[in-house]
């Protein structure tokens, strides 16, 4: 392996947990976010995160839904973590075969924020990396990571290789991820699979996301909302005129 900068401490990451469990009560998805936070930590990152469900953030797609009929609404609170970090890993539960209403809930509160710009004119979370961690004892790691992903990177995050990792045990009802099994040993913690993936998720985070910091973010050419809406078209030919 060829000599390389682990010193990533000029980098952010936040770990948003959506369980459908409140702290301080138990969850399998944060055994795993800490395992990832883990290596970050280790190489300097300064790793934030936080569980949606113990906050009151309203549903919608708009900054503030106390703008919009809601008596409270902690999202606006919260969302300055999100734009702190460099990193952004989502990680939830499969319920259903599908992600859960908390994960549901913060990409729709992510969402309420794709249509503003950054200082360079893109959209908010253009220079940002995305990533998620599912856990379930049911089918379902690449579905649910589909749906992150593409929701993350539609909204303006980058994507870097094999950005999501995740552990599921028998179809049907068993244990989950971390929970103690009748010898003792935890279910899950002797998967290299789910180990692998989630290092390597890791490491294309922190090393996508140095970067585009060190590049001074994604390059602005031709994704510049003002710039297009005063006429440029970078290089798009117009229809009209092809025929």
């Amino acid at each position: 392996m060829s000599a390389i900068d682990l010193d990533f401490s000029e980098l952010t990451a936040l770990f948003i947990n959506t369980t459908l469990t409140r702290s301080p009560g138990p969850s399998h998805t944060q055994l795993l976010i800490d395992a990832s936070a883990s290596i970050m930590a280790k190489h300097g990152v300064t790793v934030d995160q936080f569980r949606a469900v113990d906050h009151d953030i309203a549903t919608g797609i708009h900054p503030d839904m106390r703008e919009h009929g809601w008596p409270t609404d902690e999202w606006p609170n919260l969302f300055p973590r999100v734009l702190a970090a460099d990193v952004l890993v989502i990680g939830g539960p499969i319920w259903l075969g599908d992600n859960s209403s908390q994960t549901k809930k913060i990409i729709e509160r992510l969402y309420a924020h794709s249509g503003q710009l950054n200082e360079r004119g893109q959209w908010l979370y253009y220079g940002k990396l995305g990533g998620c961690l599912i856990t379930g004892n049911e089918d379902g790691i690449k579905h649910c990571a589909s749906n992150v992903l593409y929701s993350l990177q539609h909204i303006g995050y980058s994507i870097p290789p094999q950005a999501d990792a995740g552990w599921i045990g028998e179809a049907g009802p068993g244990p989950s991820y971390g929970d103690q099994l009748p010898d003792g040993t935890r279910a899950g913690w002797d998967n290299e699979f789910t180990h692998r993936n989630t290092t390597f998720m890791t490491w294309n985070l922190l090393h996508a996301a140095r970067m585009l910091t060190r590049a001074g973010g994604f390059p602005d050419y031709g994704n510049q909302r003002r710039q297009w809406d005063a006429g440029a078209r970078f290089d798009y030919a117009n229809p009209e005129y092809r025929c």
